[in-house]
């Protein structure tokens, strides 16, 4: 459950990161900025829902 929780932390700050580019230092006319915006939200869900129904392997950070 530990390394789902940190897999799940380190995946919000990675798309975190990927959002803040895309949105304020990537500069897309505005048609495109909302279509990054909403593939980069897509493949959140995805690569979630796929880390909770076992499709992922876990965990991508190893604690020992």
């Amino acid at each position: 459950m530990i390394n789902l929780l940190v897999t799940l932390l380190v995946l919000v700050l990675v798309f975190g990161v990927v959002w803040w580019l895309f949105t304020s230092v990537i500069p897309l006319p505005a048609p495109f900025a909302k279509v990054a915006q909403v593939i980069i939200a897509v493949i959140f869900v995805l690569v979630l829902l796929g880390m909770v129904f076992g499709g992922v392997d876990l965990p991508a950070v190893r604690l020992r």
